[in-house]
C-alpha cells in the first residue's frame, strides 16, 4: 500500500516576492514582477526586461565566504530551502538522516560560473580558472549542498528535463515516500539562467517576447496579442512528508500530493506537439496515479508560457483528457505575472497551486485581455476568484519535449 505524502513547508525566491506569503498576495492581487532588467547590462541586447530577483541576499542561510563558493542557482535553493524547513518546523537532529532526501530540478544549472570562467580561460589562460567552477556549476549542486546543510544520507539527486524539471523532481520525491524509501523530502527546483548567453541564446531562437517598451505586460498566456515568453529566474522548494509522520510530531499541513505523471513528445526538441498529445498522456497518467477522475479536478495552474504555438497545444491537450469538463475547470498561469522561470517554474507554480487549495481562491492570467480564439476555456482573466478548490493540476512541459503533471489537493 502506497503511502500517503503532504506538504508541510514552503519556500521561494521570485521576482515577484522571496517571501511566500508575499509571493502569494502579489500573485492573487494581479501584480507583475516582470521589470527592466537589473542583474544584466542590456545594451547590445534585443530584450531588455525580465523577472530577474532584484537586490537578492542570501541572508541568514548561509555565511559570506561559502556564498562566494556557490553560484546564484544553488544560493537561491539554499535561501529557499531554509524557509521552508524553518516552515515546517522539522528539527532534522531528531530525524534518521538515512530517512531525509533533497531532489532538486534546474534546466540549466550554474550558467553564471559557466560564463565567469570561460571569460576568465579566454582572457587570462587555464590558471586563472576558478577551482570552484565545477561544484559551483553542476547541476546537483543545489541539492548536495541542501544536503549538506541539514545532513541528509537519504535519496538525492538532481533532474534537468528543463520547464519539466521541477516537476520531475517533485514527482520522484513523490515516489521516494510513498514506496518507503524515505520520510521526508525537499524538493522542488531553482534556476539564474538571466545571463548574458541566457538572454541571447533565447532571444535569438525567437522565443522571448520583445515588448521592450511594456515589460509588465508582455507575459500574456493565452492572449491573441502573446509574442513568446519572459525569461525570469527564481526557486521553489517543499517539504514533502510522509502522513503519519507529519501528524505525529503536529505539523501543519497545507496538502496532500496526490499523483505524478510524465511523458515525451519524442517530436520537436523545442516546438511542443500540435494536438497535444505528450502533454495529455502526462495529465493522464498523473490522474490515473492519483485514482480520479478529470471532472474531479478543481483548478489548473498551466504551463502557459505565453509563446503562440504553446499555449494553443497545451488548451487542446486540456480539451483532449477533460472532454466536456474542460468548459467547467478554472484555469490559469501564473507565469503572466512571474514570467518564466524555466526549471524552477513547476515548483513555484506547485507552492501556488496548494496554496489555491489551501486558501479556496483561483490565481488569475494576469495580461488576458484579448482572448485568443483558439484558447477558448476558463483562463481566469486578470481577477483572482474565490472557489472550492479542492484538487489542483499543475502542467509543466519542456524544450526536449518532456511533459510532466503533478496533483495535489486539500486535506481537511
Amino acid at each position: 500500500m502506497r503511502r500517503r505524502v503532504v506538504v508541510t513547508g514552503l519556500g521561494c525566491v521570485t521576482p515577484l516576492s522571496s517571501d511566500v506569503n508575499g509571493l502569494w498576495n502579489g500573485i492573487v492581487d494581479g501584480k507583475s514582477g516582470i521589470h527592466p532588467l537589473s542583474i544584466l547590462d542590456t545594451t547590445n541586447h534585443k530584450v531588455k526586461f525580465g523577472g530577474d530577483v532584484q537586490n537578492f541576499e542570501p541572508g541568514p542561510t548561509i555565511d559570506a565566504k561559502e556564498a562566494k563558493r556557490l553560484d546564484r542557482f544553488t544560493l537561491f535553493a539554499m535561501y529557499a530551502g531554509f524557509y521552508a524547513v524553518k516552515d515546517s518546523g522539522l528539527d532534522f537532529s531528531k530525524e534518521d538522516p538515512f530517512r531525509c532526501g533533497a531532489i532538486l530540478g534546474s534546466g540549466i544549472g550554474g550558467l553564471n560560473e559557466i560564463e565567469e570562467q570561460m571569460f576568465r580561460l579566454f582572457s587570462k589562460g587555464p590558471d586563472r580558472v576558478s577551482p570552484f567552477t565545477i561544484p559551483k556549476m553542476m547541476l546537483n549542486a543545489a541539492g548536495g549542498n541542501i544536503a549538506i546543510q541539514y545532513g541528509l544520507q537519504g535519496p538525492n539527486f538532481a533532474v534537468a528535463t528543463a520547464c519539466a524539471s521541477s516537476n520531475n523532481a517533485m514527482g520522484d520525491a513523490l515516489k521516494a515516500i510513498q514506496y518507503d524509501e524515505a520520510d521526508i523530502m525537499i524538493t522542488g527546483g531553482t534556476e539564474a539562467a538571466i545571463t548574458a548567453m541566457g538572454v541571447s541564446g533565447f532571444a535569438n531562437m525567437k522565443a522571448l517576447s520583445t515588448r521592450n517598451d511594456a515589460p509588465e505586460k508582455a507575459s500574456r498566456p493565452f492572449d491573441a496579442d502573446r509574442d513568446g515568453f519572459v525569461l525570469s529566474e527564481g526557486c521553489g522548494v517543499l517539504v514533502f512528508e510522509e502522513y503519519e509522520h507529519a501528524r505525529r510530531r503536529g505539523a501543519r499541513i497545507y496538502g496532500e500530493i496526490l499523483g505524478y505523471g510524465g511523458s515525451c513528445d519524442a517530436g520537436h526538441i523545442t516546438a511542443p506537439d500540435e494536438q497535444g498529445r505528450g502533454a495529455s498522456r502526462a495529465m493522464s497518467n498523473a490522474l490515473r496515479d492519483a485514482k480520479l477522475s478529470a471532472d474531479q479536478i478543481s483548478y489548473i495552474n498551466a504551463h502557459g508560457t505565453s509563446t503562440p504555438l504553446g499555449d494553443k497545444a497545451e488548451t487542446v491537450a486540456i480539451k483532449n483528457v477533460f472532454g466536456d469538463a474542460a468548459r467547467s475547470v478554472a484555469i490559469s498561469s501564473t507565469k503572466g505575472s512571474l514570467g518564466h522561470a524555466l526549471g524552477a517554474s513547476g515548483a513555484i507554480e506547485m507552492i501556488l497551486s496548494v496554496l489555491a487549495c489551501y486558501n479556496g481562491v483561483i490565481p488569475p492570467t494576469i495580461n488576458l485581455d484579448t482572448p485568443d480564439p483558439s484558447c477558448d476555456l476558463d483562463y481566469t482573466p486578470n481577477v483572482a476568484r474565490k472557489a472550492n478548490v479542492r484538487i489542483a493540476m499543475n502542467n509543466s512541459f519542456g524544450f526536449g519535449g518532456h511533459n510532466a503533471t503533478m496533483i495535489c489537493g486539500r486535506v481537511d
